[in-house]
């Protein structure tokens, strides 16, 4: 029964149900960076049993920006996204840092699907909520500024990461963001001027956590 514990509709199953999990699910680790879903390639349900996932967009001008994070014990509806009807959202989802997955195979959903009716009412409250997580990344992108943005995000890593120093690089920072490098080191630039953060190579040290959170707490969910 490796990994079907990640599976929160595991136990609403009837014994066939259980049976088939049972036999299915596997563990597999992913290194950082690697693709878990490209939009194209159907894996199945996956749920993280350590690390973090990161879910993403790409404009039409090739700009990256993260839709929500999976953390452990969270569940990835959209790497089955191929056995599920009327669902054609174009998100990729990659390893945010080395991650151990436990997946349901894209047939075993599929069928799962089709013949149980806990495990639809749990998918549909799945896709609910990931919806609701990207309408909100919508409305922050049209409706908020970059800097506040940007300071949400700084706090969203050092509480991750459970530390004042956060490693990395401009760059990064604006794929996340789903803007262009030179805005956010700009904005780094402003925020290190008012005194709440320090830039380095690599880097952002938070020196004044009251202060990023006053100008966050309009992005921070």
């Amino acid at each position: 029964m490796k990994g079907i514990e990640y599976f929160p509709f595991y136990r609403q199953l009837d014994l066939e149900g259980k049976k088939l999990m049972e036999q299915a699910v596997f563990e597999r680790e992913v290194k950082k960076g690697e693709m878990v879903y490209d939009g194209v390639n159907c894996l199945g349900l996956t749920a993280v049993v350590q690390g973090t996932l990161r879910a993403y967009t790409i404009s039409e001008e090739g700009k990256e920006i993260t839709l929500y994070r999976l953390l452990a014990h969270d569940v990835c509806l959209f790497a089955a996204s191929c056995k599920m009807r009327n669902v054609d959202f174009e998100i990729m989802v990659s390893a945010k840092e080395d991650t151990k997955i436990a997946v349901l195979p894209a047939d075993v959903f599929e069928k799962l699907s089709k013949t149980s009716i806990s495990f639809a009412n749990y998918m549909n409250e799945l896709l609910s909520s990931r919806f609701s997580d990207v309408m909100w990344i919508m409305d922050q992108v049209m409706n908020k500024s970059i800097d506040k943005r940007l300071a949400a995000f700084l706090l969203e890593e050092a509480q991750m990461g459970r530390k004042e120093m956060i490693s990395i690089t401009h760059e990064q920072a604006a794929r996340e963001l789903g803007t262009a490098r030179e805005v956010i080191t700009r904005m780094l630039k402003h925020l290190q001027d008012e005194g709440l953060i320090r830039i380095s190579r690599g880097a952002v040290e938070i020196i004044d956590f009251d202060g990023l959170f006053a100008l966050a707490k309009e992005s921070i969910r």
